[in-house]
């Protein structure tokens, strides 16, 4: 039996075992690092993981700003659209939140998000488009997944998985530099060190990078799905999600703002359309979360 209960603990310790594997990448790129170069190598650790942090928290301390900086979203005041502060408004009555900060993105694609480092800090916005083409059903549906971004801290879980892949991405970079830079010459006066060792941690660092993306895209993707069930919980309708999501489905329009800093946060990727790219998806497909919400129809729970 699938229903939002089950879903969501199963996301829960999904999204736990992905960020530890990151965890775990990262273990095996220091000691690839280490193997290969040994000690001339160390000092590099700190400073990638420590750029990371600077640029990647940087940016979640400030991401209300600056997503609605790069999605030309503009707050809204309750006057603007009672009806929809309203709608928001329910939400969160069912799901024990502070009300958001409302904001609107004008652009026809139906699409929406939300953002903010804390559910006292979030905001949530919505196109003119999925305004226009949604019933209210369908728009509380679309509410309640985006407030489940916000009640599961997924932009803290972003910049964790962000700050992660990023670290081992410049440690990768740096090393590999290194290796044309003279890092080779102290590893060539080694002559302990086994040719194999070598050329395994040669292999990690070039292919860590290619992982650590991998992972970060498989981390988004469950938490897609973990809103999904926990926006069943806040509305006890999966109907109204999953019409929401075949109205998406429907349309082939996109938002004009289509930068991969901020595909990750609509409801519906601007990016992800190629099956080429389906492991490097941010988002499950529209049919498969449509597949999942009927289950959840046909199982429901109270």
């Amino acid at each position: 039996m699938q229903n939002f209960r089950s879903l969501q603990l199963a996301n829960q310790r999904k999204t736990f075992g992905l960020l530890l594997g990151l965890g775990v990448l990262v273990f095996v790129v220091i000691y690839a690092a280490l193997t290969y170069f040994g000690k001339t190598g160390v000092g590099l650790i700190p400073f990638a993981v420590g750029l990371s942090l600077i640029s990647v928290w940087g940016s979640y301390w400030a991401s209300d700003s600056i997503v609605l900086t790069m999605t030309g979203a503009k707050e809204l005041a309750y006057a603007d659209n009672p009806k929809l502060f309203d709608l928001v408004q329910e939400v969160c009555i069912a799901s024990g939140l502070k009300m958001p900060k409302v904001a609107i993105v004008a652009d026809s694609a139906p699409n929406a998000f939300a953002t903010g480092r804390n559910p006292e800090k979030a905001l949530i916005a919505f196109t003119t488009g999925i305004l226009e083409v949604m019933d209210r059903d369908e728009l509380q549906g679309v509410i309640a997944h985006e407030m489940s971004h916000v009640a599961n801290r997924d932009t803290l879980v972003s910049a964790i998985a962000a700050t992660t892949a990023g670290a081992i991405a410049l440690l990768s970079d740096f090393i590999m530099r290194m290796m044309w830079f003279g890092g080779g010459r102290d590893r060539d006066q080694n002559n302990n060190q086994n040719p194999l060792a070598l050329v395994a941690s040669l292999i990690v660092l070039i292919l860590a990078p290619l992982a650590a993306v991998l992972l970060r895209s498989a981390i988004s993707r469950k938490r897609e799905a973990l809103a999904d069930a926990t926006a069943v919980s806040f509305t006890r309708n999966p109907a109204g999600l999953r019409k929401a999501l075949e109205v998406l489905q429907r349309d082939s329009t996109v938002v004009h703002q289509r930068s991969t800093a901020v595909a990750h946060i609509w409801i519906e990727s601007p990016l992800d359309s190629s099956s080429v790219s389906k492991l490097f998806a941010t988002h499950p497909p529209l049919s498969e979360r449509i597949a999942t919400l009927r289950k959840m129809e046909a199982n429901p729970i109270n």
